[in-house]
């Protein structure tokens, strides 16, 4: 799964147990500590599958989630560079079931109902969505670079308005709130032109509650409106999104076009392309987070698990022994409220723990409580102790084998080269600019400069910093980031500056007020000729002035 999955080095808990791998470590920790309390209070029928190998072993993985015809097959089209098998385009919903995108030697597609029956995919628990589903479900292998580091799974267009009242055959929302729980990021697609969010979009992004972290949402197709009318498409999606992912922190949205054609609306080019960049290296950090998000949603399954033994404890434990079961049984299912209260307090747990409630008092109902078992400490404090010493273990090893030989980001296809070269995001613009250039970039505005420079009344061809600085501060910047320019401006340090160095600081001002960074250290380009030590330099500078 990573890089150093093979490394031999591993890592021993408080008992003598000793991991090779973190991956390996996990899976002990879930196979010995979390699932016998799991299988004892009947975990897997209300919450989730239990976990396989392959979960832990499985590459990252990215799930597109949409309305149909937003760009989510051309959005891994885009990633590739390539067409992928089992792809389909068009502006009609033309995928009409979920797709995996796994790295494969050969090209080709694999069907739902083989691929829940191969112990080396991370499926195999699908299998309980049952024909309908796997029916509409493939893996689409291929060799790709980008796939060597990261999975994608496509998934069916959502629909809105009389058609999203077809029933699927399957349960859409469940499916999601499957591959949520176990892929490593979601993206949300939206057109620029389709900001509504249906009946049935609103219930996919519900099905993702407490995968929150994981959430990343992608306005696409953004270059077909002009400044005016994004800035409006924006606030109206922010507002949209608002009534449904109920959460205090801002959902990050990345504006673009993300497919290879010319932009229809050029005039936000640069936005867009610093927002790829954006979304590009979230996604080229995956595999470097992978251990750490599979040690997170571990420790979020055992404090679920551990506050769903406790619920159906209470239960068993309130059951009478001969008479009244069901008049109890229903007592108890309108209290559950009440019941979550009496936990919380006894057992110290937050309310955030809890499953939700209304979904937990309609399974409740199909089952028999007084064959509920009763609470087990034993199996309680396993896995608290699991928690409290041995993810502490496995936390310390993934920083010393990322720091012995880290994972290898996601590159290939479109993130190949997008940095490196005059495409890259930034080149030749800002303090960079005149990198490649045969002249001092300086020079070009240093006869402004000098008309400044010559106001100040230079004493021996160097004014001082109080003259300096009164015309330094005309620009509003902020003292600490005058005083930067100042630093950089100041080649020999000796607290004044000459026509070179004054004219050094105005462009500096230029810069940042142009709303670019500034460096920590002086670029070799931006030095002035009179400070360079190369002479070659300052003849070529001298040249270009006569």
């Amino acid at each position: 799964m990573f890089s150093w999955v093979k490394q031999e080095q591993g890592g021993r808990n408080k008992e003598g147990e000793m991991y090779q791998t973190v991956t390996e470590g996990l899976q002990t920790l879930y196979t010995k500590k979390l699932l016998p309390l799991e299988e004892t209070y009947l975990f897997h029928d209300f919450h989730s599958p239990a976990l396989e190998a392959a979960d832990f072993q499985s590459k990252p993985m990215v799930l597109l989630v949409g309305q149909y015809s937003t760009g989510k097959t051309t959005f891994i089209r885009y990633l590739l560079e390539q067409d992928f098998p089992g792809m389909r385009i068009g502006p009609e919903p033309t995928t009409d079931g979920f797709i995996a995108v796994m790295y494969g030697e050969n090209e080709g597609v694999v069907p739902g109902n083989a691929l829940v029956v191969d112990p080396k995919k991370p499926f195999r628990k699908l299998n309980a969505f049952g024909n309908s589903f796997l029916n509409r479900f493939i893996c689409s292998q291929m060799p790709n670079q980008v796939l060597q580091s990261i999975s994608i799974i496509d998934t069916p267009g959502i629909l809105s308005g009389e058609k999203q009242r077809i029933s699927r055959g399957y349960d859409f929302a469940e499916v999601l709130r499957w591959f949520g729980e176990r892929v490593d990021r979601i993206i949300l697609l939206f057109d620029a032109h389709k900001l509504d969010i249906s009946d049935e979009f609103s219930e996919a992004i519900r099905a993702f509650k407490g995968q929150d972290d994981k959430i990343r949402v992608v306005l696409n197709k953004a270059d077909q409106v002009d400044t005016q009318q994004l800035m409006r498409v924006y606030g109206a999606l922010m507002w949209s999104l608002g009534k449904v992912i109920n959460t205090p922190e801002v959902v990050r949205v990345y504006l673009g076009s993300f497919w290879a054609k010319p932009l229809q609306n050029t005039e936000n080019r640069r936005l867009f392309e610093a927002e790829s960049q954006d979304l590009f290296r979230d996604i080229q950090s995956l595999p470097r987070n992978a251990a750490l998000r599979k040690l997170n949603d571990l420790i979020k399954r055992a404090r679920l698990a551990k506050v769903h033994a406790y619920i159906i404890s209470y239960l068993k434990k309130e059951m009478p022994s001969l008479f009244g079961r069901e008049k109890k049984k229903e007592e108890l299912i309108m209290r559950l409220p009440e019941i979550y209260t009496i936990l919380q307090r006894e057992h110290h747990i937050s309310p955030g723990d809890f499953p939700n409630v209304a979904k937990m008092q309609d399974m409740l109902q199909h089952y028999d409580f007084s064959k509920f078992p009763s609470l087990k400490m034993k199996l309680i404090e396993s896995v608290d102790k699991m928690l409290a010493n041995k993810i502490a273990v496995l936390m310390a090893m993934i920083r010393e084998e990322e720091s012995k030989q880290p994972p290898a980001m996601v590159s290939g296809g479109a993130f190949e080269g997008s940095q490196d070269g005059p495409f890259g995001q930034g080149y030749g613009e800002g303090i960079s600019a005149g990198a490649d250039a045969d002249d001092w970039i300086v020079s070009r505005d240093k006869h402004r400069y000098d008309e400044l420079f010559y106001t100040l009344m230079p004493v021996n061809g160097k004014i001082t910093g109080v003259n300096a600085k009164k015309e330094m501060m005309s620009s509003r910047l902020p003292n600490t980031v005058l005083g930067k320019i100042w630093k950089l401006a100041d080649c020999d340090r000796d607290g004044m500056l000459d026509d070179e160095e004054f004219a050094l600081a105005q462009h500096l001002i230029k810069v940042k007020l142009e709303g670019y960074e500034l460096p920590t250290e002086l670029p070799p380009h931006l030095v002035p000729p009179a400070h360079r030590k190369n002479p070659t330099a300052d003849a070529l500078y001298n040249n270009t002035e006569d």
